[in-house]
């Protein structure tokens, strides 16, 4: 019998989550000079690219050009994808362990933070997740409702995601028409009466998580202003005594709000007001179950013990009328059956990447995880990659050890074989750039840059499935 990672006995991976990490730990695996590798990637959706495809906003078409290098890593003879496939659902774990040598858990953080405060589950309070996957044509959230009559929309959050969101819903028809924003989601937005949206911060502006290329974009938005309350953009003692470390995209951040500061909002239909330091307590309902105004506290920072800075709520309060809420607090993991997860933290159990059994705290023999699921949200697209390098050198240490799973039948005809009995309708990554090609055909039609497919059934109908 050949030593595992020999021609005649490839080393057999399987990578659940076509997203960024997942294609990046497929990236490392391949690139192992002194190993013949081969890669099954997994996802539930027949599409890949997972946040690529349904986080990145619509009018970022630039930061979705990395799934180039993506589809030539699935060009590979020794890749193989089997979309349309569900962990835990079609296929268990314990299947797995009959075909492969290792695992990879790379199924991100899929939905969101709760905000505990009275009110939070009113009618017309939502999840940020829930709003960014309807918009970009996610099928999970396909059918999602949301009032966009209301003149008024609060976004919890000063991060990345909620910065999209605020863009979005201020954003002109005509400007979305240039992007692959799905169909459904432009027509609604269309008819949008939404005139002030409110972005607001728990910290102050020297905290704020959102980048620089991000802020300063909300500058650039033809039908909306942009306006920070002079106080809140003024730095407090704690912010400026922090600015000694400040690199130069904070001290950048820290000046295009502060340019923001004192706008008033004029001549464009809507106005954008990023607030900082202020943290919802409580949203008020109307006669029928609405949400129709929030309490906010006004937040002073400190610093703590180890040097880091929180922030508290001080005894100032103020009512804002709004119709609408978004928050955008953070993502959490959802956990894999079978496979040890941390419920606070939000990740699998892990250290470096190699799963942890909770039981011995010694790593479970053949798996490991990468990305959101490993580490929690943090970072952008490009920080998966380290994050999936160090899981990969975890497990090709452990090959060179003899630590991997022992499977009956490691050759990719035999695993075809059995998705193809658990789930006869199954997509390939050939049957993925089919698809691909209709939805940037269906959109040239239109003049937009693609016209995505957002119900499962209409793609594997497409795909004669």
């Amino acid at each position: 019998m050949s030593p595992t990672g020999t021609p005649e006995s490839p080393l057999r991976v399987a990578v659940i989550g076509a997203g960024p990490a997942g294609f990046y730990a497929i990236e490392r695996l391949f690139k192992e000079k002194n190993l013949t590798i081969e890669a099954d990637l997994y996802d539930r959706l027949p599409t890949p690219y997972g946040l690529v495809r349904a986080g990145v906003a619509p009018d970022h078409q630039k930061i979705k050009s990395v799934t180039k290098v993506f589809d030539k890593l699935a060009a590979q003879p020794q890749f193989h994808f089997f979309g349309n496939v569900t962990i835990g659902q079609d296929v268990q774990v314990d299947d797995l362990r009959r075909f492969y040598h290792a695992i990879i858990y790379t199924t991100g953080a899929q939905t969101d933070k709760n905000l505990d405060i009275p009110g939070i589950d009113l009618q017309n309070s939502h999840a940020a997740t829930e709003f960014v996957a309807w918009y970009n044509g996610h099928p999970d959230y396909r059918d999602c409702q949301f009032d966009l009559s209301q003149e008024r929309v609060a976004v919890v959050g000063i991060g990345n995601v909620a910065v999209d969101v605020a863009r979005i819903l201020c954003r002109t028809p005509e400007e979305l028409m240039e992007t692959d924003i799905a169909e459904h989601a432009l027509e609604a937005l269309r008819h949008s009466r939404v005139k002030e949206v409110y972005m607001l911060g728990r910290r102050g502006v020297a905290q704020a998580a959102f980048t620089t290329a991000e802020v300063k974009e909300l500058g650039e938005m033809a039908g909306a202003h942009v306006t920070v309350p002079p106080a809140e953009a003024e730095l407090d003692p704690v912010s400026q005594e922090s600015l000694a470390e400040a690199d130069r995209g904070t001290m950048r951040k820290i000046e295009i709000v502060q340019e923001y500061a004192g706008r008033p909002c004029t001549g464009k239909p809507r106005c954008l007001t990023i607030r900082f330091l202020v943290s919802p307590v409580e949203l008020m309902g109307d006669a029928d179950g609405r949400v129709c105004a929030m309490r906010l506290v006004h937040n002073e920072l400190y610093k703590t013990e180890s040097g880091s800075i929180r922030s508290r709520a001080t005894d100032r309060f103020e009512e804002i009328p709004v119709g609408l809420v978004f928050r955008s607090i953070g993502y959490e993991g959802v956990p894999i059956p079978s496979v040890p997860f941390h419920e606070r933290w939000g990740v699998i159990l892990n250290e470096a990447g190699r799963v942890i059994d909770p039981q011995t705290n010694q790593p479970v023999m053949g798996e490991y995880t990468a990305g959101w699921i490993k580490r929690g949200p943090s970072g952008v697209i490009g920080t998966n990659k380290p994050d999936a390098i160090e899981t990969v050198e975890c497990l090709l240490a452990d090959v060179q050890a003899g630590k991997v799973l022992l499977p009956e039948m490691p050759t990719f005809t035999a695993v075809q074989s059995f998705i193809k009995e658990r789930q006869p309708r199954y997509v390939t990554y050939e049957d993925w750039l089919r698809l691909n090609e209709m939805e940037e055909a269906n959109g040239a039609a239109c003049g937009r840059p693609r016209l995505k497919f957002t119900r499962v059934e209409e793609m594997l109908a497409a795909l004669g499935k």
